[in-house]
Parts: structure tokens; sequence; C-alpha cells
């Protein structure tokens, strides 16, 4: 499934350089998209996360390339999450 990118203006900001900035905020999984169980977290009320590890990063993400390793089966924020986005402008930021 590809979502269609909107909005994006010419920038510096890009996914290839980034290095999953936007995967090391916490991510509530809202909708079933299928979502391996391994890396979901459930708190003490039943809510659902993604599993993020020691680093702050999330599990599915590729520590070599950066590139999700569940891509097709990624939470819904993740699917609209937009690259050069002003969330991810913020998000680019305040890693940098």
């Amino acid at each position: 499934m590809n979502i269609a990118l909107k909005n994006i203006a010419d920038s510096d900001v890009t996914c290839s350089r980034c290095q999953a900035c936007c995967c090391r905020m916490e991510v509530m999984i809202i909708s079933d998209t299928g979502v391996p169980d391994r890396h979901v977290s459930v708190d003490e009320w039943g809510g659902e996360t993604m599993l993020r590890l020691d680093d702050g990063w999330c599990s599915a993400v590729d520590r070599d390339t950066f590139l999700c390793t569940i891509y097709e089966h990624r939470p819904w924020i993740c699917r609209e999450f937009e690259m050069g986005s002003e969330e991810c402008r913020e998000e680019f930021n305040v890693i940098r």
C-alpha cells in the first residue's frame, strides 16, 4: 500500500537523511494494521503503543538502515506522518 504525500515543500528534510527522527516518538496503536505482537507494548490499562527499546527508538526500525522492518504493517499514525510536514520538520529540528 502506498500513501501519496501531500503539500510537501522543497526541503532538506527527507526520510533518507533523517535517521528515523519520527521513529523516536511514542506511537499509539489505534487501529489494526497487523503490527506484530513483538513490536507492541501494552500498559496497565490495556493501551497499546509501539515498543521502544532502551535507545528510545521504535523496535521496528532497523538500526543500520533506519528503515521500518514492518513498513506494510506499520501503525496508522506512521502512515499519516508526512515527510517534510510541519510535524516532521519539528521532530527533525529537535533531534539535530
